[in-house]
């Protein structure tokens, strides 16, 4: 007879409790266990450590508690396919055991090798790279310095790869560039402008810069069509790099938009959150939040935002305000000045602009 992961967890912690008289609650309820979770588990090549969390808990970024008490392996990071992982029981409490088959070596007269595959990684950018583009958030002010194209010799309005373009020229000229575009400006919830987001469109280097402001470039690579007035950034895209994760802690924000301008937005969307480089990075993992609107109670209780319910404006305790309730999750893994990008890694509702962002 097949009995589930979380049974056998049950069980096994009835007889803890048998045996000591009495286990604290904080030790059951230091980590709780899917009710499909695997008893055993065989590490795979491309495997992640948040694939194997994912498997054992709803909650994967607690991950490191199924390897506080396991004294075979010092770094949970360096774990290889092959690895078999078995839950056991340390004080009552599950974590992972690692059963790994024996290094091979390789000997010839004038070397030792120690033939093993590489370690699994954490979050690998290649999990995210399919869902993100070469994009960017830059100062308003900083913008606005950036040169930019303004036409070719054949005077058409749109450039291709190979295409020389001229382009207004500010400071001194770099080796590469990238052809970018305004989408739109970012403002947080009370209005205030937090950066310009910016699209790549194609890669550009310079051909001749001796003309007085001006630059001759040659587009390459091209995504999108470069047209006038597109503007030239400096330097490549950053920020494509594995991550460990861990979860936010005190820090809390709010989504202020999203790559594409949606309105509703699910599993595998980027959205922007009001917290920069000082608050978050890349790889902390936040909670989504949704809050209802006020209600004002009376004989006919309404939404605060209806027309009549307004005229409440004494602070009588009639306004309710409704709790916060999580619907999803998300991964920063980008952080700019004033704001950052995060992936929608798990959503149970649609998450809209406004939703709040906080520990998981």
């Amino acid at each position: 007879m097949t009995i589930g992961l979380k049974s056998f967890i049950k069980r096994s912690l009835q007889v803890a409790v048998g045996a000591a008289m009495i286990l604290p609650a904080a030790l059951i309820e230091a980590v709780e266990l899917k009710d499909n979770a695997p008893v055993t588990y065989t590490v795979k090549k491309n495997d992640t450590l948040w694939d194997i969390a994912s498997l054992f808990l709803d909650q994967p970024w607690l991950w490191p508690e199924l390897w506080r008490n396991n004294t075979q392996i010092e770094n949970p990071h360096l774990i290889y396919p092959g690895d078999v992982l078995t839950i056991r029981f340390v004080d009552g409490e599950p974590v992972l055991e690692v059963q790994r088959d024996k290094t091979f070596l390789t000997i010839s007269p004038d070397m030792v090798r120690t033939v093993k595959p590489s370690p699994i990684g954490v979050l690998p950018w290649s999990t995210l790279a399919t869902y993100i583009s070469q994009n960017e958030i830059v100062e308003q002010q900083d913008y606005d310095l950036l040169p930019y194209l303004l036409g070719n010799q054949s005077g058409g309005i749109r450039f291709v790869s190979d295409d020389l373009v001229l382009s207004r020229s500010f400071g001194r000229p770099d080796d590469q560039y990238r052809v970018v575009r305004k989408q739109f400006t970012i403002k947080n919830l009370d209005g205030e402008v937090v950066g310009i987001q910016i699209n790549h469109i194609a890669d550009a280097e310079i051909v001749e810069d001796e003309a007085a402001s001006q630059w001759l470039v040659k587009v390459s690579d091209s995504n999108l069509e470069a047209q006038r007035g597109d503007r030239l950034y400096s330097g490549e895209f950053t920020g494509a790099q594995d991550m460990t994760l861990q979860p936010a802690t005190d820090q809390k924000g709010h989504v202020i938009g999203n790559l594409h301008q949606h309105e509703l937005l699910g599993k595998g969307d980027v959205v922007i959150v009001d917290l920069g480089s000082d608050a978050l990075e890349p790889g902390t993992v936040m909670g989504i939040y949704a809050q209802g609107p006020d209600i004002i109670d009376g004989e006919r209780p309404q939404y605060a935002s209806e027309a009549s319910a307004v005229r409440s404006v004494f602070n009588d305790g009639s306004k309710v305000s409704q709790p916060a309730l999580k619907i999803g999750e998300l991964i920063i893994f980008k952080t700019f000045d004033k704001a950052s990008y995060g992936i929608i890694s798990r959503s149970r509702d649609l998450v809209k602009t406004g939703a709040i962002v906080a520990k998981p």
